[in-house]
């Protein structure tokens, strides 16, 4: 599965956190500011490699990732009137021309960081209830990948109707995260991906999506809710054989550009990840700001 060219890299040790034994009902509610999960996860020490002095090794179709030279126009990544009015559009762009696909919907953004989170209203300055877009969470620590695999083609199948009426219709898609740090390097917490050749098929328990104004406490993150009307993402027991990588000192200039779920799972179709503390440069680390951008690539008939 790996090539001579990876035992060269670097690597550094981390914990990375897997789900553990726990209750039967997988949950994250997300409000302003915080996320939490009804599952339990464990610190696991991981090695993880830095694919920085090799990164034109990897591939899509292998390896479920690439570091892109990805050039933005956004002067402020914290003025979300300029992200909203020209970074979509900027990161289908680069999505459509990396994958090679016909056409690309964005599914929106988020801003996190490893540093502190602003105290804020549960409700936006509007009096609407909290969305879970455009705003400031904090780096997500756990192994996941954000969608749940059985659920996927029909959101495809919805959201190419909405975007593309008059289409030809669709063979394949790809749903991915299009990762870009804009705070300077090296950053104290970076994101670390997965080689989709070291994940089985069949690993992944599904975490279903609840986006809340408050989090809720105790028993009542287990009440009944109709959890099979709900997104999901999938969250990952350890495994020894989970083969991780990251890219030191990102640029704000640099995109990493990973796959959540391929339709084609002939080839590395999903990268399950998770953020970590990075212990390389002790000196001179710096606090991780990040913009995501969601995206799904229609390859079409």
């Amino acid at each position: 599965m790996t090539d001579a060219i990876e035992e060269t890299a670097r690597t550094t040790t981390t914990n990375l956190n897997y789900l553990l034994l726990g209750p039967d009902i997988n949950r994250r509610f997300v409000s302003r500011g915080v996320e939490v999960n009804t599952g339990t996860y464990g610190p696991y020490p991981t090695v993880i490699r830095d694919g920085r002095t090799i990164r034109s090794h990897f591939s899509f179709d292998r390896h479920g990732f690439q570091l892109l030279d990805a050039p933005t126009s956004i002067v402020d990544f914290h003025n979300k009137t300029e992200v909203e009015a020209h970074y979509q559009a900027e990161v289908a762009k680069h999505v459509k021309k990396s994958f090679g696909a016909d056409f690309v919907h964005s599914q929106g953004w988020m801003l996190r960081t490893s540093g502190n989170i602003p105290k804020k209203k549960t409700t936006d300055q509007d009096g609407k209830p909290y969305r879970h877009y455009g705003g400031l969470q904090p780096s997500a620590g756990e192994v996941h990948i954000d969608t749940e695999p059985s659920r996927q083609l029909a959101y495809a199948k919805k959201l190419y109707a909405q975007s593309r009426p008059d289409g030809p219709g669709f063979k394949r898609f790809i749903m991915s995260s299009f990762w870009r740090t804009f705070s300077p390097p090296p950053q104290d917490c970076p994101l670390a991906v997965c080689d989709a050749r070291s994940v089985r098929d069949d690993e992944g328990v599904p975490n279903v999506l609840w986006v809340v104004d408050r989090i809720p406490e105790g028993e009542e993150m287990f009440r009944e809710m109709d959890d099979d009307g709900q997104l999901a993402a999938a969250i990952f027991r350890h495994n020894p054989e989970h083969r991780w990588w990251y890219f030191s000192g990102m640029e704000r200039d640099e995109a990493l550009l990973f796959k959540f779920h391929d339709s084609d799972s002939s080839v590395g179709w999903r990268v399950p990840h998770s953020a970590f503390w990075d212990e390389s440069f002790p000196e001179t680390k710096k606090v991780r700001e990040s913009i995501e951008c969601r995206t799904i690539a229609f390859f079409e008939n």
